[in-house]
């Protein structure tokens, strides 16, 4: 009897004991589980801390700017404006900006990007310049040539159509017409001669006037902040990128200037951890490294 009892009574110390063991072992599981989780918690900051929105190796906007952790880009149709925009190529990262006279523009934290387009060798391809020959080339490597059209700055309105037949334009002071006096051709030369000719004679005054305002919340890739006046300033919108969770966009910049020289992607002197990305939240003025806009300045083509 005494044998019987004193059995049961290692019985239960010893489950006891083994109980005690399971607890503290499961507390020692959980707690290895919560500095697990706090580990990757950890790395998860610190990637996004170290993230570089910058890929040296891209060659092209969308391959070379990245967009900040949490974002993506929009979606597009590889035939649209804004997949040709995101498309662009860039020159080597580092890169300096060439003016049409071949002398540099040193990089004053103005450019993270230098797009990969000849721009000619004449005080031409300037701002609204810029923006006027990326939505051309854009309509004429899509050979949707009836489109290709911008008004000069006296309202005269010249189609790449009629310079397509050999037709070319005579200015004499406000007068201004067309007359045949070229072959019919459709290279990319002639193309290249028609845009100088609009470079010649419009700027952000008229572009202004061919563009119709769009309100920030509906920016789309493709829109223009213009300052509308004769010595005014034109950027466009090249690519936008949206946050998964909260609908919140950013956008990238690109812009020629004075003298004439290659378009660049700008810098956000505004935010430096986004960098170059803006965020559309701006509010009423967009500051930019070397112009500032209003809100109601952005505004797009007409299709």
């Amino acid at each position: 009897m005494e044998k019987a009892k004193m059995k049961v009574l290692l019985n239960i110390g010893f489950i006891l004991i083994l109980t005690l063991c399971l607890q503290a072992c499961g507390q020692d599981l959980k707690q290895t589980e919560t500095k697990n989780n706090d580990a990757n918690v950890f790395d998860t900051i610190k990637q996004q801390e170290t993230f570089e929105i910058i890929n040296p190796d891209g060659t092209t906007i969308q391959t070379r700017i990245l967009p900040p952790p949490g974002f993506q880009r929009t979606k597009q149709h590889d035939s649209s404006f804004a997949a040709y925009l995101r498309q662009l190529p860039l020159k080597p990262h580092g890169s300096e900006v060439i003016l049409y006279n071949g002398e540099v523009k040193p990089n004053y934290d103005v450019y993270v990007a230098v797009v990969d387009l000849p721009i000619g060798n004449k005080d031409l391809h300037q701002c609204a310049d810029a923006v006027m020959r990326l939505r051309a080339e854009y309509l004429w490597k899509r050979k949707l040539y009836d489109k290709i059209h911008f008004n000069f700055t006296n309202g005269f309105r010249v189609d790449y159509s009629e310079w397509m037949k050999g037709k070319r334009m005579v200015v004499k002071g406000n007068t201004t017409y067309w007359t045949q006096s070229a072959a019919p051709s459709n290279t990319y030369n002639d193309f290249w001669k028609y845009m100088e000719l609009i470079f010649n004679y419009a700027g952000t005054l008229s572009l202004s006037k061919e563009l119709k305002p769009v309100e920030i919340n509906k920016m789309e890739i493709g829109d223009v902040f213009i300052h509308r006046s004769l010595a005014g300033h034109a950027i466009i919108v090249v690519d936008i990128v949206e946050d998964i969770a909260t609908g919140k966009k950013l956008f990238l910049l690109a812009q020629s200037y004075m003298p004439a020289q290659e378009t660049q992607i700008l810098q956000n002197p505004n935010d430096t951890k986004i960098s170059p990305w803006y965020s559309i939240d701006f509010g009423e003025r967009l500051n930019t490294p070397e112009w500032s806009f209003e809100a109601t300045d952005l505004k797009r083509f007409e299709e």
